[in-house]
């Protein structure tokens, strides 16, 4: 299954909030909320399938590669649903948008498909690059592209930076200084769910 390119809110009316998808936010009528909270039973299956969808549109991952990290995070010693999300949050794209470089991770994504990241003075462009704490973010030629960044953080308001990064806003350069709390991470998403449901696939 590809990266999804459709309509961004259609995504935000079924399954809520996805800052990493898009910063818009919507205004449902108290009628469609009506209409939602309906007596409708809902499956198990469903349930599970809306928090694993919740993952995949709000991180732009494709089926595959959200299978791939779940089977390496039942590889790792530790709370299986923990582990995924800071697998995901540790990701080169996000990290990017976590610093405010970027207003969604898309925005990031295409920073580092054309090569304006600088990882420890190297060119990275792979956005499932795995962040590590010491690792330094920077851009590409700032002076060049300076006016790229400060476009992207003067157009949004950014949420507040998480514990595991420090951001040098004057030099465009992020330091991942630790592995992210799981506290921080303001996605509301159940993780076990989701390992649930990749249960039998893994």
């Amino acid at each position: 299954m590809s990266r999804y390119r459709g309509p961004r809110t259609k995504k935000i009316r079924r399954l809520g909030a996805l800052p990493g998808l898009t910063n818009k936010t919507l205004k449902l009528k108290s009628s469609y909320l009506d209409r939602s909270m309906s007596n409708k039973k809902v499956s198990q299956y469903r349930i599970r399938l809306e928090e694993k969808q919740k993952l995949r549109f709000h991180y732009g991952l494709t089926e595959r590669q959200l299978l791939k990290y779940v089977r390496i995070a039942r590889k790792i010693k530790g709370s299986t649903g923990q582990l995924l999300l800071q697998l995901l949050e540790m990701r080169l794209d996000n990290t990017i948008f976590r610093l405010g470089m970027v207003s969604t991770i898309p925005g990031a994504r295409q920073l580092v498909n054309h090569r304006h990241i600088l990882i420890n003075d190297n060119i990275v462009d792979i956005p499932s690059y795995n962040c590590e704490p010491g690792d330094v973010i920077a851009i590409k030629n700032p002076e060049k592209n300076q006016s790229i960044i400060t476009k992207n953080m003067n157009s949004f308001q950014r949420p507040k930076i998480p514990n595991h990064l420090v951001l040098d806003s004057t030099q465009f350069r992020g330091l991942v200084n630790k592995t992210i709390d799981r506290e921080w991470i303001d996605l509301k998403i159940n993780e076990l769910l989701v390992v649930e449901f990749y249960s039998r696939q893994v």
